[in-house]
């Protein structure tokens, strides 16, 4: 069998990914209203089952806003290495139909099936199979497929029939079945790009693709050019075979907001440890350390730095970070504290130490504390400071970034 479609690409998505896993191993939560996060008001929701959908809950969401919506609802704590090593199931369930597979987070993905159609039959068969490998592999667990010949609208089309949906739609229709829908599925346009397309008077895919490509780019400059090209159901760019991790990172939301420099330092260095960790557990370093600050008003600040040698010594992103502490505003009220690696690879050499810094010793350190940890759990080790203090809404921070092993 051979198709006449340019390209096929699957987008797999899961459905309520964390919600479904809590779920799966705890039968008592099925069919109930639960969101993923932690008891606190001053937390987020990281993910809604679709029951608790049904009462207008949904991911990135206050959690105050979710328990009024529905005092009564379930909130249950993450654990993300569940979630970890049932995504590492579903990506390998993925490569056996393709050896090509961009993750693109934990639980979505892009798949080339591009002449695959021999083993594997026709689009809509080719979804069918993809879900019944997830729902085997994972235990019970279900995804949504959509299948295209780009990966906008393969991306679109797996949002388009959920929960445990498929949406095959054909190149040559791809364009009329984009025009009716709202600029918000745009792969782009966020919660301040909408309102601004809106307000030139173009409310669907379709009002984007018939505008005028000069008055598109006068009004949104290179943006505007991009969701045109989207909106005309075209989309060059190719499944990745492998992507590289972007970063590591650590967010602590806070019991309390804090002012000084002071409480801020203990909390980046709790992060920290926790990054550099992760970061030796993959044998990686990063070559670029951020801090995120977010303040009371929800405003979220930003500051980052380039450092001369790539590490993954915990001791050195704290001392990198708190440099960081002076670029920004004092005496800021502050809901909560992150930290994040970025710019990470895979360094086939040793790192260069400086003789007279200490180093070697402090990272022989931290090797031993590695390995208390990973055998006897991450509380095994405590700092002295942070003996009988948390000030965290959760023990285990939410880390929603995905990372890819480097080849």
């Amino acid at each position: 069998m051979k198709s006449d479609w340019p390209r096929i690409i699957a987008h797999a998505d899961m459905d309520a990914f964390y919600a479904s896993v809590e779920q799966l191993d705890n039968p008592d939560l099925r069919d109930q209203a639960m969101v993923i996060g932690s008891n606190s008001k001053r937390g987020v929701v990281l993910t809604a089952s679709y029951q608790a959908r049904k009462f207008g809950i949904k991911s990135a969401m206050p959690m105050a806003d979710a328990l009024r919506r529905c005092p009564d609802i379930l909130v249950v704590p993450p654990r993300f290495e569940r979630y970890q090593e049932q995504s590492a199931a579903i990506m390998a369930a993925f490569a056996d139909f393709s050896p090509r597979v961009e993750a693109i987070s934990l639980d979505e993905a892009f798949i080339e099936m591009s002449g695959a159609e021999g083993l594997f039959g026709t689009p809509q068969e080719m979804a069918q199979q993809i879900k019944a490998a997830v729902f085997a592999t994972t235990g019970g667990l279900t995804a949504s497929v959509g299948i295209s010949s780009t990966k906008y609208v393969a991306k679109v089309a797996s949002d388009f029939n959920k929960p445990n949906g498929i949406c095959v739609v054909p190149p040559e229709e791809a364009v009329a079945w984009l025009d009716p829908m709202p600029v918000a599925r745009l792969w782009g346009a966020g919660p301040k790009t909408v309102p601004r397309i809106q307000r030139l008077g173009l409310y669907t895919i379709g009002d984007v693709r018939r505008a005028d490509p000069a008055w598109l780019l006068q009004k949104l400059g290179r943006s505007g050019v991009h969701f045109q090209t989207l909106a005309n159901a075209q989309d060059p760019r190719r499944v990745a075979q492998r992507r590289s991790a972007r970063s590591i990172g650590s967010d602590r939301t806070l019991m309390e907001n804090i002012t000084s420099h002071a409480d801020i330092e203990k909390h980046l260095r709790r992060s920290a440890d926790r990054i550099g960790h992760r970061l030796r557990q993959k044998g990686l370093r990063c070559r670029g350390v951020r801090v995120r600050l977010k303040t009371a008003d929800f405003k979220l600040l930003t500051r980052q730095v380039q450092l001369p040698q790539p590490t993954d010594s915990s001791d050195q992103l704290y001392e990198v970070a708190i440099k960081q502490l002076t670029r920004f505003q004092p005496a800021q009220a502050i809901r909560l504290v992150g930290l994040a690696a970025y710019e990470l690879s895979r360094e086939a050499e040793p790192q260069q130490l400086d003789l007279f810094s200490g180093r070697s010793k402090m990272q022989a350190l931290e090797a031993m504390v590695d390995r208390v940890s990973d055998k006897y759990g991450s509380g095994a080790v405590v700092r002295g400071g942070d003996l009988g203090r948390s000030g965290t809404i959760s023990e285990n921070s939410p880390n929603l970034d995905f990372i890819d092993d480097i080849p």
